[in-house]
């Protein structure tokens, strides 16, 4: 999608877009890999979900400049808004992720 954007914006735009992004995802997989640290995976969860609104503020300013259209606005949102569902939904059972004990 962004490969249509402004030259300018590909770089500037479109890392923000991936960074907060792809840092959803990773911040995730590292409260998974220590999750038997209740404080640590909580921390994580918490971060995922900052980048996660992060990334929709720039949607948001992806639709303020023209760059996407509202039907595609909406679409990035209704994803976003569902990762950050499923986020505070981790990040309120902690204890239902902990491994198991052998």
């Amino acid at each position: 999608m962004s490969k249509a954007w402004p030259k300018h914006e590909r770089f500037a735009l479109t890392d923000q877009v991936k960074r907060s992004s792809r840092s959803v995802c990773a911040n995730l997989v590292e409260s998974f890999a220590k999750r038997r640290y209740p404080k640590h995976f909580l921390s994580k969860i918490t971060d995922s979900a900052g980048e996660n609104a992060e990334t929709q503020v720039w949607f948001d300013f992806a639709l303020d400049e023209g760059f996407i259209s509202a039907v595609q606005h909406q679409k990035l949102m209704a994803e976003s808004v569902e990762t950050g569902k499923l986020l505070t939904y981790t990040e309120h059972r902690p204890g239902q992720y902990a491994p198991r004990k052998k």
